[in-house]
């Protein structure tokens, strides 16, 4: 028999095995079948798009539309980073921290704000139809849900604010809640009808197969080198360039290491796993019949939704700050076991139900946890977009589309009021040190919460 300084029990061990179930890839992807060849050679275009995730596709799609010779290059393959690896909730405003800008903006320009997120969603299920993208759209609807009495005061709060700029939801009480069927750990939310959830991966590989079909030239296994600035910027990849006249970063997290953004966002690195499939009889232990996409009311959100396949999806809890931007592929096994607790915490039926995976991907999150958008450049024709917190499925696919109409000459009033003033973050080591300081400090607060909800 084999032995070892410390024995695991049945319990550990399953637990142990189940955490192993590490993938590189996100839980709602694989690497296509058709993938893009990589570029070879030096090519023109009229606009170079670096990522191919939501933003530089819808980017991608809406200039191909107009005409425009697009290329896209992409590192991996379209979806690789956090467009396939997030928790698939098309949210709009109720995904904003607003005790983080509300202030600093004034009224007129939140108020702008919210309508861009709330449009988003609006968005997102148009593009849906206009390119026939099946990705198991459920409009369920997403509550923010307390899972203690003490969360009350600012989830009511934020609700206050965002009525004051315009954004609609719902205070849900216990009553309420056990009407929907909603997990009895989830005691009082906020509820907005507007949005619910998919399927991120074929959502991404939606807009992928209508950029190939609409004539944009996708090079996946393509990063990028370097740029050099100009009235034409050429980018250089490993066996060729690309010239154009005008460029957009879409790379999100990974921007700060081409060189932008490197002083505007923070990277972080979020986790998920994702459970075997739940029998009859473990759905029917949830209840949850409108399976509504749930995210807590902590400092650092919960999220819990059932997919279309019937497994459980648990994200965020806990989160790591890399040093210097950097973007590891690797796994995060802190993370998963805390997110293996919360699922016990929160769905105590499904304790013995096996994990089939996890994963971990990167977001990037400016002060104001707002997105960070805009034009740089001597010659003002470098295009950037990132900063979306997490919360960047319908923000990123409508930005893609606003920063391509900007290219084309439109100004629109959304693209306008995210274009605002962001305060520049610390330079290392002293951005790390304050990143993990502040990431201690809500952890604790929220340990003190989920504390008191396990003695409730």
């Amino acid at each position: 028999m084999h032995t070892s300084s410390y024995a695991f029990s049945a319990d550990e061990a399953k637990v142990k095995a189940d955490l192993e179930k590490y993938r590189t890839l996100g839980g709602w992807v694989e690497k296509p079948g058709d993938m893009q060849a990589p570029l070879e050679g030096d090519v023109n275009a009229d606009v170079v798009i670096i990522g191919a995730g939501y933003a530089g596709l819808s980017a991608a799609l809406a200039l191909a539309g107009k005409g425009v010779r697009v290329v896209v290059l992409e590192r991996e393959f379209a979806g690789f980073g956090a467009s396939g690896r997030n928790a698939g909730y098309l949210a709009g405003a109720i995904g904003i921290e607003y005790e983080l800008f509300h202030k600093k903006v004034g009224p007129e320009t939140g108020a702008q704000i919210v309508r861009f997120y709330e449009d988003a969603v609006t968005f997102v299920e148009g593009k849906l139809k206009e390119y026939g993208i099946e990705c198991d759209y459920r409009q369920s609807g997403i509550i923010r849900a307390a899972i203690h009495p003490s969360q009350e005061k600012r989830l009511r709060k934020g609700m206050r604010v965002g009525a004051e700029l315009g954004f609609k939801s719902t205070f849900l009480d216990s009553a309420a809640m056990r009407a929907r069927g909603i997990p009895p750990a989830f005691l009082f939310g906020e509820c907005t009808a507007h949005g619910g959830t998919l399927h991120p991966g074929k959502y991404v590989m939606g807009l992928r197969r209508a950029a190939i079909l609409a004539g944009v030239k996708l090079y996946e296994n393509t990063p990028m080198l370097s740029y050099t600035e100009g009235p034409v910027v050429k980018v250089e990849t490993p066996r060729g360039s690309v010239t154009a006249p005008a460029m957009l970063f879409a790379s999100n997290a990974y921007t700060p290491q081409n060189g932008l953004l490197a002083d505007k966002v923070v990277v972080l690195r979020v986790s998920a796993i994702e459970t075997e499939a739940l029998s009859t009889a473990q759905l029917n232990s949830l209840g949850w019949h409108g399976r509504e996409g749930i995210m807590t009311a902590h400092w650092i959100m919960e999220s819990f939704r059932l997919t279309p396949h019937n497994t459980l999806l648990v994200t965020t809890k806990r989160v790591q700050s890399p040093y210097g931007a950097k973007t590891p592929n690797v796994p995060a096994y802190d993370s998963y076991g805390e997110l293996r607790v919360a699922l016990h915490d929160r769905l105590p039926t499904l304790k013995d139900i096996s994990v089939r995976a996890c994963w971990s991907g990167y977001v990037s999150v400016a002060n104001d946890a707002l997105p960070i958008v805009g034009v740089t450049g001597a010659h003002r024709n470098i295009y950037f977009s990132a900063g979306c917190s997490g919360h960047g499925l319908a923000p990123q696919s409508l930005l893609g589309h606003l920063i391509a109409e900007r290219m084309l000459g439109a100004d629109h009033p959304l693209f306008t009021a995210l274009q605002r003033k962001v305060a520049p973050i610390l330079p290392e080591p002293l951005q790390w040190c304050a990143t993990r300081a502040t990431l201690g400090l809500v952890g604790m607060l929220d340990g003190r919460v989920n504390r008191k909800a396990r003695a409730a």
